[in-house]
């Protein structure tokens, strides 16, 4: 009965194995948006998008409906261009994630499944002893820790320190009469690769008021890159955490060194 109905509509008659891969691979890009939207706070857009699609789909294709559907062709027409400008950051951060090793790692591993290399994560060990220090002052830090997304761009808006990691070192950058104290500072593998660097503030509207421009920058890199960011409040002292574009406040030193262990 369903194939009946189905074969009742030219664009099901010859549905064959493309078809279900064009279809499935549709499908997979969509739910990978989602989540990039999801990530920004823009999730009921996205879905108001699709629900017109849908509608759109049946009444021009499916119903043949000449009149409707010569009216929402012209929104489509039109809505490519807002769809570019509404979601430009969306579409940059999809194709750097595209870009990026994480986007072609699968290859890597469908040929050398079994060759994988232990990671030294010593240096993970002195940014959570620093943020500990750092917190117990009330010393305001920012740090972005880099992932398979190059932070280049926001590199290039601070001061190049490109020295081991050490506790000290990054104590010493965040000292309230230090120069760079106010900016971010990017760690890349086991360096510290720039300090005082500008990072891009979130506009997630779901932020707490409460919390400052540390961070909404944290959050906002978060959400552009798949770095994870260290917030240690000036005024409070607290730990905070943010990756994937979520945010994890107050947080101790032992969820610290888990959560930066969790991804490494």
């Amino acid at each position: 009965m369903i194939l009946n109905l189905l074969n009742s509509y030219p664009m099901f008659a010859h549905f064959g194995i493309k078809d279900f891969i064009d279809v499935l691979l549709v499908a997979l890009l969509l739910y990978y948006l989602f989540r990039l939207v999801k990530i920004s706070g823009l999730r009921p857009l996205f879905i108001g998008i699709l629900v017109f699609m849908v509608i759109w789909i049946l009444v021009s294709r499916v119903f043949n409906m000449v009149l409707l559907g010569s009216i929402l062709d012209q929104f489509v027409s039109v809505g490519l261009f807002l769809l570019v400008i509404l979601f430009q950051d969306e579409i940059r951060r999809f194709l750097m994630s595209l870009g990026s090793r994480r986007g072609w790692n699968f290859i890597s591993k469908l040929f050398s499944p079994n060759d994988r290399q232990k990671k030294d994560n010593s240096h993970l060990t002195a940014i959570v002893l620093a943020c500990m220090n750092m917190s117990k002052t009330n010393t305001g830090a920012l740090i972005a820790i880099q992932g398979d997304i190059h932070l280049g761009l926001y590199e290039q808006t601070g001061e190049i320190v490109n020295a081991e990691v050490s506790s000290r070192l990054i104590e010493n950058i965040f000292f309230k009469n230090s120069p760079l104290h106010d900016g971010a500072m990017i760690i890349v593998g086991n360096k510290i690769k720039a300090a005082g660097c500008i990072l891009p503030i979130s506009q997630n509207p779901n932020i707490p008021a409460h919390l400052g421009l540390r961070h909404r920058a944290a959050l906002g890199l978060s959400q552009e890159t798949d770095a994870r960011v260290i917030i240690v409040s000036e005024e409070s002292g607290k730990i905070s955490f943010a990756s994937k574009g979520r945010l994890k406040i107050n947080i101790s030193p032992e969820d610290l060194q888990r959560l930066l262990l969790t991804d490494a």
